[in-house]
């Protein structure tokens, strides 16, 4: 057994070495110990790099070609790559063994190189995670190059590009000699940017637009390429992912479609970063960012055509903090006169409200006092903000229900407050009251124009009419005598209310009440005035809840001779 055993061993050597000795004569029908992967040349190249694995790509060069550039591109991690040439002391087509050989392909070349005698040199090697890119003049034609890629930290990618011959290859964007992003101003919730121009776009005419900066933000860390953003945000929508189906404990059924619903969700929302594109501009101001907190910002130069881009160094700023703004309490039923002072000052106030009763229902009517410009009121409460609105000369009924406190932020309007002079001030008034038993804001009234009858017009008496509501209010008529100089288009007040009036302009207040809106019209005679005197009459709907409601003011002149 054991001569037979040595026999058949012997045997297995003679098969195993015989097809060594004609491996150079037979390269087509050699198994390379490695898979051979070609480098082509002028195309972005995506490699796939396994953790602790060397990737290897090969190539050569054209026989004309002087120089050439290799361009590798790290996506996400830190990698090391080399490039070396073997040179082959002759060429393998003049190798006698191999003068008749046909080459059917270029897969087994590599192993022609490997078995002929020559020498490897290494030309280059790097280690970061930076795009880095060697270029140099060409090796004796009979060289093959070899390519090695590894990534130690993590499985990774990268993008790899070869040009023959001198100069930039023109794929990638030119980055500028300054590569950094400087930082102009940093506000509460915004961020200015400026950097320098890229010559991949400064070289171009105007009517090519090939090129375009991208800015981003996140408040995490910057990122040295725009490819290392992108695998950054798709861990994070994976990890989400993942703690969305753990958090799932539903029957079968019910969790098959759960999961139905996430996976839909996941495929609609593409895996991109938050970047904004602004075209050529290199500068840009990052705004709706949260105060106090810390932003990082990468700027980008993309290559649309090619699909590439380069990255700038990235900065970092914190935003700054939010002041904290005095809280005025308002109290049940108080008319409050806010004045905001001109625009040049910061003029936000803040108040607040708790209204009474179990159902925690409230009422606040706001009215502003000047004409052409408006204010912005905010209601908001635990952090949510229930309503923004601008508020001009018409009464404004805002209803709140179901917190037991809110936050009322006003401030000067911007597009509106731009047609005012900038040193006038602006008033508004504000009330707040708790609605016990009421379901809903109260009704306003179809117009708030009165109308006068000519032919009850008297020496001594008018007779005006208005639209009421079809709830029951007291109305108030107040009247004053036009001045001499008084002109009918300055009697606009829309804040002179009933608590600005003196008693003896008031000459009557009445209940009124009709359930058919269309109906709802009450009249009123006013007597006791001289004749041939004009008059301004103002009328005020006074209600339980809210600022009184103030109808357009009319002129009426009394008859001469009657």
């Amino acid at each position: 057994m054991a001569l037979v055993s040595w026999c058949l061993r012997a045997l297995l050597v003679v098969f195993w070495i015989r097809p060594q000795a004609h491996s150079a004569l037979a390269p087509e029908n050699e198994v390379p110990l490695r898979p051979t992967t070609w480098l082509p040349e002028g195309k972005i190249t995506t490699v796939t790099l396994p953790k602790g694995r060397t990737r290897r790509l090969y190539f050569t060069l054209k026989k004309k070609a002087a120089a050439m550039s290799v361009t590798v591109s790290p996506c996400d991690v830190q990698i090391e790559w080399s490039l070396s040439a073997r040179t082959l002391k002759d060429k393998p087509m003049e190798v006698k063994p191999l003068k008749s050989m046909q080459w059917s392909s270029r897969k087994s070349l590599p192993e022609v190189w490997w078995r002929s005698p020559g020498t490897e040199e290494k030309i280059h090697s790097f280690i970061g995670t930076r795009v880095d890119t060697y270029a140099g003049s060409s090796l004796p034609p009979a060289s093959i190059y070899i390519l090695r890629l590894r990534s130690k930290q993590q499985s990774s990618r990268a993008t790899v590009y070869l040009h023959e011959g001198w100069g930039s290859p023109g794929v990638f964007p030119l980055i500028p000699a300054d590569p950094r992003v400087h930082i102009l101003g940093v506000g509460m919730t915004s961020v200015t940017l400026s950097w320098a121009q890229s010559a991949s776009i400064t070289s171009l005419p105007e009517s090519q637009k090939s090129y375009e900066y991208c800015v981003l933000v996140n408040s995490e860390k910057n990122y040295h390429s725009l490819c290392s953003a992108q695998e950054s945000l798709g861990r994070d929508q994976k990890q989400e992912k993942r703690e969305r189906k753990r958090r799932v404990t539903a029957w079968p059924m019910l969790k098959e479609w759960w999961w139905e619903q996430w996976e839909t969700e996941a495929e609609a929302t593409p895996a991109e970063p938050q970047c904004a594109c602004q075209g050529t501009e290199s500068d840009c101001t990052v705004s709706d960012l949260l105060p106090d907190t810390k932003y990082y910002f990468d700027v980008f130069v993309m290559d649309r055509i090619n699909g590439t881009s380069m990255a700038y160094k990235g900065t970092a700023a914190q935003t700054h903090e939010e002041a904290q703004s005095v809280v005025t309490l308002l109290r049940e039923g108080e008319l409050r006169w806010v004045t905001f002072p001109n625009r040049g000052s910061k003029s936000d106030q803040f108040f607040s409200f708790n209204p009474r009763g179990p159902q925690q229902s409230g009422l606040l009517t706001l009215q502003s006092c000047s004409r052409g410009e408006k204010i912005r009121v905010k209601v908001s409460s635990q952090g949510r903000v229930l309503t923004s609105q601008a508020v001009g000369v018409d009464l404004e009924q805002i209803w709140l229900q179901g917190s037991s406190s809110y936050l009322i932020h006003l401030g000067r309007e911007g597009p509106d407050a731009q047609e005012a002079s900038p040193d006038t001030a602006t008033s508004v008034k504000i009330q707040t009251s708790s609605a016990y038993h009421r379901r809903g804001v109260p009704s306003m009234p179809s117009t708030l124009q009165i109308k006068s009858f000519s032919r009850l017009r008297g020496c001594n008496s008018v007779t005006l009419a208005w639209m009421g509501t079809e709830e029951r209010s007291l109305y108030c008529v107040y009247r004053r005598k036009l001045g001499t100089e008084e002109a009918e288009s300055s009697l606009s007040m829309p804040c002179l209310g009933p608590e600005s009036r003196s008693d003896t302009e008031r000459v009557l207040c009445k209940y009124f009440q009709e359930l058919n809106p269309r109906r709802a019209v009450t009249t009123a005679v006013i007597g006791g005035l001289e004749p041939g005197v004009a008059y301004v009459f103002d009328v005020y709907l006074m209600r339980r809840w809210g600022i009184p409601i103030k109808y357009a003011s009319k002129v009426v002149r009394t008859r001469k001779e009657c």
